[in-house]
C-alpha cells in the first residue's frame, strides 16, 4: 500500500486501527511518513504480538523518501521495535555494474573488480550523471530528470514538511547550499543571502537532511589544545543533483568549473557514507581543521582508530598534496591509516606510509 495515494492516505489518517486490521499478515507501507499517527497504532500491534509470544520479524515493512530517524513522532513510537535501513543512491561501483563494496574493503584498498576497471570515463562523467536509478539506465536525460525531481521534491516533500508558500526562496536556498559544498557552514551568511532568519536556515537544513538531499559532516573534535573549527560542512548525497544546481550538465563543464574540487570531494565522501549505510552501519565521519586552515578532508572512525583521508581532484600528485596528512599526524599523534584519493588512474605507495588511491579504486 502506498500512502502517497490520496485514497490510501485518507484511510490511514481516518481509521488507522481499521486499516491495520484488514491486513493480519505482513504489510508493506510505502511513503509511510505521510501518516505519522499510524506509527502509534503499529506500536500497539507490535506490542500485542510480543505479549502473545508471536513472531515479529517483517510484520510491517515501512518505506519512505524521508529519514524516519529525524522524525520525532515516528522514533518515539517505534523506539526499540524497529530496524532502520537507509537505501542511498547507487554507489560508484554499483553504477559501473561492479557491485557494492564493504566499508572495510573500500577504505583498506582491498582488491576487487572495481580496482581493475579502466573505462574511458573520468570521474567527472559519473559525478554529473548522478546515481539515481532512473538516470543510470540510459533512457532518461540527466538534466531533465533532476529538474523534474527537484520540482517534485519542492512541491511535495518540502511543502508537507515546512508548510511554506514561498518555495522559490527555498529553491534559491538549496542552490546556495550547492555553492557552499566543502566550505564550513555559515547559517548567518546563508540566511542573509536568502533574506531569512538564522532559525529558518536551521529548519531548512534539517528538512534537506530529512529528505536525504544533504548531509552534514561535523568536525573531528578530540581533546586537542589547538583551537579547532566547530562549524560543520554541508554535502549532497547525490552529485548529480549538486551539479544540476550548479548549472553543470557535462563532464567537460565540470572539469573547467571553479567548484570542480568541491564536487570531487563530495563524490568521494558520499561514497564512504553510502558504503556505511549499505552495510547497516551508523556512519562515523568527520573532518579535521584548525583555525589556521590546516585541514584533512575526511576522518573515518574504523576499528577503534581514525582513518585520515585527503581528497584532490587533479590527476597529478604533487609534493604538497601530503601536507594536510602530515600535519594531522603531528597535531594529533594518531598512528592510524592515511590515504590520499585523487582524480588520476593509478594506486601506489606514497611517502611516510601514506597510501595513494585512484578514484577508480574508490568504489
Amino acid at each position: 500500500m502506498c500512502l502517497e495515494s490520496p485514497e490510501d492516505r485518507a484511510e490511514a489518517l481516518a481509521d488507522p486501527r481499521g486499516l491495520l486490521g484488514r491486513f493480519p499478515g505482513r504489510l508493506i507501507l510505502d511513503e509511510a511518513q505521510h501518516a505519522p499517527d499510524l506509527f502509534s497504532y503499529i506500536q500497539v500491534a507490535v506490542d500485542e504480538v510480543r505479549t502473545r509470544g508471536g513472531r515479529l520479524a517483517g510484520r510491517f515493512i515501512l518505506a519512505g523518501s524521508q529519514n524516519f530517524l529525524r522524525m520525532r513522532r515516528i522514533t518515539q513510537s517505534l523506539a526499540g521495535r524497529v530496524r532502520i535501513l537507509h537505501l542511498p543512491p547507487l554507489g560508484l561501483g554499483e553504477s559501473a555494474r561492479l557491485g557494492p563494496r564493504s566499508p572495510e574493503d573500500l577504505l583498506s584498498g582491498a582488491p576487487g573488480a572495481a580496482s581493475s576497471d579502466r573505462s574511458g570515463e573520468g570521474w567527472t562523467e559519473p559525478a554529473v550523471r548522478g546515481f539515481f536509478p532512473p538516470v543510470q539506465n540510459g533512457k532518461t536525460a540527466t538534466a531533465d530528470w533532476y529538474s523534474r525531481y527537484f520540482q517534485t521534491y519542492l512541491r511535495g516533500e518540502v511543502r508537507d514538511l515546512l508548510r511554506v508558500g514561498d518555495l522559490d526562496t527555498f529553491g534559491r536556498f538549496v542552490s546556495l547550499c550547492a555553492e557552499s559544498v566543502g566550505a564550513t557552514l555559515s547559517r548567518s551568511a546563508l540566511g542573509k543571502a536568502c533574506g531569512v532568519t538564522h532559525d529558518t536556515v536551521r529548519r531548512w537544513i534539517e528538512v534537506l537532511e530529512t529528505g536525504f538531499v544533504v548531509f552534514r559532516l561535523h568536525p573531528y573534535l578530540r581533546n586537542f589544545r589547538r583551537p579547532l573549527t566547530r562549524r560543520p560542512k554541508l554535502y549532497f548525497l547525490d552529485t548529480g543533483l549538486l551539479c544540476r544546481l550548479l548549472g553543470i550538465r557535462t563532464g567537460d563543464q565540470l572539469r573547467q568549473h571553479p567548484r570542480r574540487g568541491a564536487a570531487f570531494e563530495n563524490l568521494i565522501i558520499a561514497e564512504v557514507l553510502k558504503a556505511e549505510y549499505n552495510a547497516g552501519e551508523y556512519p562515523r565521519l568527520s573532518f579535521f581543521r584548525d583555525r589556521r586552515g590546516n585541514e584533512v578532508d575526511l576522518v573515518v572512525e574504523t576499528w577503534g582508530r581514525p582513518h585520515a583521508i585527503e581528497i584532490e581532484s587533479g590527476e597529478t600528485v604533487r609534493a604538497d598534496s601530503f601536507r594536510g596528512l602530515r600535519f594531522w599526524t603531528s597535531a594529533t599523534g594518531e598512528t592510524g591509516p592515511r590515504t590520499l584519493v585523487y582524480g588520476g588512474d593509478e594506486d601506489r605507495p606514497g611517502p611516510d606510509g601514506i597510501s595513494v588511491r585512484s578514484w577508480r579504486s574508490w568504489r
